[in-house]
């Protein structure tokens, strides 16, 4: 099956960027190449740096952006490390950085990946071939409170002690190997009044698991400090989540940095020294209009957010 996935919130990120002419902009998320793809064509002397984890979403990138040539640098790698990947490349700031977080269409499509509820298959969800640890590492080998921990945390699911139970019971008897083995379980321990209404029953434990497998909390919360620091006065950062955990923490670090003092209240002048950073252009995060939606019903969730690093004079 083809990697092709459509960006979301195309037109608001490339506002959000700002770009500028000559600009250095990181694509952190490449997937098919679509959010570079129109960073190269809208700004036409610009440069792009796309990182990616995921090995098959250079198969789909590299023919889309390779009419641009030198503009554009692609490296596989796990973008919480964009400070040591633009530093093997010479590059030390830039003018804008894009974030997609989390998992792409077509990794959910692709059965045999293991990420969807919806396709049988071993249970995987690693967007890094190479990485060790998969879903199935998790799911029969992690104690039952650490599992219940995860799936609640990570996928706020009201049920998951009841889960990690039956999971328990379960994989004493023989192993948990595939998806569809995964979702009778969840189906199971879910009392039937609860599975009427809402999500698929599987949709918030199989979010957890894969957030797990993948750090994506930490690579996030990590590459958030790192890409700050990488930003030219001016340079904009543009992160769109697509569930309330990764929105929260995007939203706490700008304004974090946004609004660093921790004097009390009370302290007529500040005294900690601590300087902003950034100013949060988007103060309520933008969403998907409705002639997107029209066309790509996934971008209903995707949220954006926006700041920009301040001139140095301000720090």
């Amino acid at each position: 099956m083809e990697f092709a996935h459509q960006p979301v919130l195309l037109n608001e990120v490339l506002w959000g960027l700002n770009l500028k002419s000559n600009g250095i902009y990181v694509d952190c998320t490449l997937g098919g190449g679509g959010h570079s793809l129109a960073i190269l064509e809208a700004q036409p002397d610009c440069r792009v740096i796309g990182i990616d984890r995921d090995p098959q979403a250079f198969d789909a990138a590299r023919p889309r952006l390779a009419c641009f040539g030198a503009r554009v640098e692609l490296v596989h790698g796990n973008f919480r490390n964009i400070d040591q990947i633009l530093s093997n490349l010479n590059i030390h700031a830039v003018h804008g950085i894009i974030m997609d977080i989390g998992v792409s269409s077509p990794q959910l499509d692709h059965a045999e990946r293991g990420f969807s509820y919806q396709h049988d298959a071993r249970l995987d969800m690693r967007m890094d071939p190479i990485q060790q640890v998969t879903a199935y590492d998790l799911v029969n080998n992690l104690s039952r409170r650490e599992l219940a921990r995860i799936i609640r945390e990570y996928g706020e699911e009201r049920w998951a002690a009841r889960i990690a139970e039956f999971v328990d019971k379960y994989r004493q008897k023989q192993p948990i190997e595939t998806t569809n083995q995964l979702v009778s379980i969840i189906k199971a321990a879910i009392p039937k009044k609860a599975r009427i209404e809402g999500p698929h029953p599987a949709k918030r434990t199989f979010q957890a698991l894969r957030i797990a497998v993948n750090d994506e909390l930490g690579a996030l919360t990590e590459a958030l400090e790192k890409a700050t620091e990488l930003l030219q006065p001016g340079g904009r950062l543009c992160v769109i989540t697509f569930h309330s955990l990764e929105d929260r923490i995007v939203k706490r670090f700008f304004n974090r940095i946004s609004n660093p003092c921790s004097c009390p209240p009370d302290l007529p002048v500040c005294s900690c020294g601590k300087r902003q950073l950034v100013t949060v252009v988007t103060k309520k995060p933008l969403t998907a209009s409705r002639a997107e939606l029209a066309v790509n019903p996934r971008a209903r969730s995707a949220k954006l957010r926006v700041s920009e690093r301040l001139p140095k004079e301000d720090l």
